[in-house]
This record gives C-alpha cells, structure tokens and sequence, in this order.
C-alpha cells in the first residue's frame, strides 16, 4: 500500500471501475455464474458479477446459495485460479513448415502483451501468482506468462468471510492483501451502507481511483475492514502448523500414512488442477496429413498422471502412494528448496475439489501427529 492512499467507492458507482479500466484497453477478466459455480471470466459490467450469491464448501462439496443481499463478492475461492490466463491451459511453442527443396522452417510463437485486469483476486490468490512469478520468471523467463503478466493490473478483494475449507491465515496468505496489488477492495454491508474500501497499492491503482466517485477514508471505515477480517480469520475452518514441516515431511518416506491416504485417492489430478501454484506440464508434437506442417504445444500436466514420470524403460512412480507423496511432499517440502517459499497458500481449493475428500491439512497433523507420538514414546524410555 503507498502511504494508506485510497478512498471508499459507493456500491452504485462500482461499474465505473470497469468502464474505466476497460477505456484504458484493459480486458476486465472477473467472477461470474457458469454452470451453477463461479468462474473466472471475461466480464463487461457490474451485472456479469455473482451479484447476491456465495458458496458453501466442504472435503468434496461445493455448491451455491442465494443471500438475502446484493453483495458483488461475498463467495470464496472458485474453482479456476487465475494461473489459467497467466501459464494457460494449452498454448502453442513453435510451428515448422517445409520449404521447397526438402528444408524447413521454424518460427517460435510471438506472444504479444496481453492486458488483463483481474478483478477479484483474493489475497490467497495474490500468494500464488508471486509464487508462480517464481516459477515462470525466477530463472529461466517463460515469454508467454512473462508477456501476460507484465501488463496484469490486479485489482485485489479482501475476504470477508471464510469457509470450512479455507486456512490461508496460518499460511500467511491472507485473508487481506497486504502487497502486490494495483487497487484492494472490501466491501462493507450493513444496515446503513453498501460500499468498498479502497487501497491502492501501486502509482497505476491511484490513477484509476481519481477517475472514480469516492470519499476519503476515514478511520471508522478502517476500523470496519479491521473487522471484517478478523471475523473471516475466526471462520477459518482449518488451519496447518508449518514448523519444522518442511524436515518432518523430507524424512518420513516410508510413513504407512502415504499407503492409508493412496487408497482412498483416485489420482484424478483434481488437486492439481485446481491448485494456483501448481505448474506441471507436458508437450505434444503434431503435424498434419502431408507432413508439410508441424507445431509443438504445451499443455497442463499433473504428477498424479501415470505417463508424466514416463522414461526409457518405464514410469518413474508407478503407484498411487508415490504420487500422492511426490505431490504433497513437493508442496510442502522441497518446494522450499527449489524457490524458497511454501507451494501451498491456504485456498482450500485441493480439500473442496477432490472427489473423495482427502483434506491436506489433515494429512498434515496426521505426520505430526505420529511424529509427536513418537517423540513422547521415545523419551518415556
């Protein structure tokens, strides 16, 4: 935030700040109602926004329910991520042609900047796309999500309630944005007023708030956001110890809790689907009849897949239990050795969309759990 700038922007006056963005070339790209969820999409007016509706989940369970007023933002995590427009879901790297003469050529695919807005990004969310920044640009710069990232301008919605599957507080990744935002809305609903605090968290959110209807804030409207998440913070349903995680997780392998959990999961790849950090992919060559043509495109990939650790002479984890640890050791261990951060940021998402509910946090405490147990044992002696 760049000196607590910001203001309070009346619930009727809202659309301005898609009009606005939209005359600035940007495409609005927020929630909306798609086959009985909420998604991410292309928006063009408040009235595309899940006006009035929330969500209920729980360990395999989602679905939504009416409220009794006219909130732009009261659901929780859906069920897309914003990875989705940043590292699509299929993209094409190169194309090759044949030439006259029996020789080719190959044109790398020119990813021309993408300006998105996104509106809607909750704090969780804004965890992950840093951590994707990571990923995508740490070392090696991806060009296509290096392109779409650049000109995102974010504009960040702080949770005001929580659900059962939600524990970004005990990640550290919510439920308010605290950086890395262009504009942080939360909205306020009471009896007296539908309205949203303003912060701007970047030279660009000014510019697009002087262009919009509002008032000053003042300290009693600071006092409401202050509420606002502590009630969400008392609403979280779970929560994950991370101490000394990283190291439990690393050196328990052969835990018979990895061979308890591979049987109840369906290796779907739900999870990482799902998931905001997640980043697995694949490539697939094509050409066409005459063999004239070639592309190579890149496409989501999950280490649940059986083919993705596929090499000369077999797969690399065959079994279900090897998968699942790959999975959720990756996340929460090694991960912290590849770029220094967590691969889990608290969303729920993993928990809500697995088919037969298998709840990562509870997968968590179960190790410390047995760990703790042992511990205790091993003293008594």
């Amino acid at each position: 935030m760049r000196n607590n700038s910001g203001g309070v922007i009346q619930r009727a006056d809202i659309g301005q700040l898609l009009s606005v963005l939209t005359e600035k070339g940007y495409i609005t790209i927020g929630p909306t109602l798609r086959d009985n969820t909420i998604v991410y999409d292309e928006i063009e007016s408040v009235q595309d926004l899940p006006i009035g509706w929330t969500d209920i989940q729980a360990p395999g369970s989602y679905r939504l329910i009416k409220r009794d007023d006219e909130a732009l933002f009261a659901y929780n995590t859906a069920p897309q991520s914003w990875k989705r427009y940043l590292n699509p879901p299929r993209i094409r790297l190169w194309k090759a042609q044949r030439t006259e003469g029996g020789g080719f050529t190959v044109d790398p695919e020119d990813y021309a900047p993408s300006k998105y807005a996104f509106i809607g990004v909750r704090a969780c969310e804004l965890k992950a796309i840093l951590i994707q920044d990571k990923v995508f640009l740490g070392g090696y710069k991806d060009p296509c999500y290096q392109s779409r990232r650049e000109g995102a301008f974010i504009v960040a919605v702080n949770c005001t309630q929580a659900n059962e599957t939600c524990f970004c507080a005990s990640m550290n990744s919510g439920p308010k944005a605290e950086s890395d935002y262009d504009l942080a809305l939360t909205e306020i609903i009471d009896e007296q007023r539908h309205e949203f605090v303003v912060e701007c968290g970047s030279e660009r959110g000014e510019e697009i708030l002087k262009e919009l209807q509002h008032r000053p804030v003042e300290a009693e409207d600071s006092q409401r956001v202050d509420e606002r998440i502590q009630e969400t913070i008392s609403q979280m349903g779970r929560s994950m110890d991370t101490h000394r995680l990283q190291s439990l997780l690393a050196s328990q392998p052969n835990h018979p809790r990895w061979e308890e959990v591979a049987e109840r999961c369906l290796s779907c790849a739900n999870c990482t689907m799902a998931c905001p950090t997640c980043f697995c992919s694949t490539v697939e060559d094509v050409t066409d009849l005459t063999g004239d043509h070639a592309e190579r495109w890149r496409q989501w990939d999950s280490c649940f897949t059986m083919d993705f650790t596929y090499i000369s002479g077999g797969h690399v984890r065959s079994s279900v239990m090897s998968r699942y640890r790959q999975w959720m050791t990756h996340k929460l261990s090694t991960w912290h050795d590849q770029f220094g951060v967590s691969g889990c940021v608290g969303c729920g998402r993993c928990i809500t969309w697995c088919p037969v509910g298998i709840d990562i946090t509870e997968e968590v405490a179960a190790f410390q759990n047995s760990h703790s147990q042992k511990t205790t044992n091993s003293v008594e002696k």
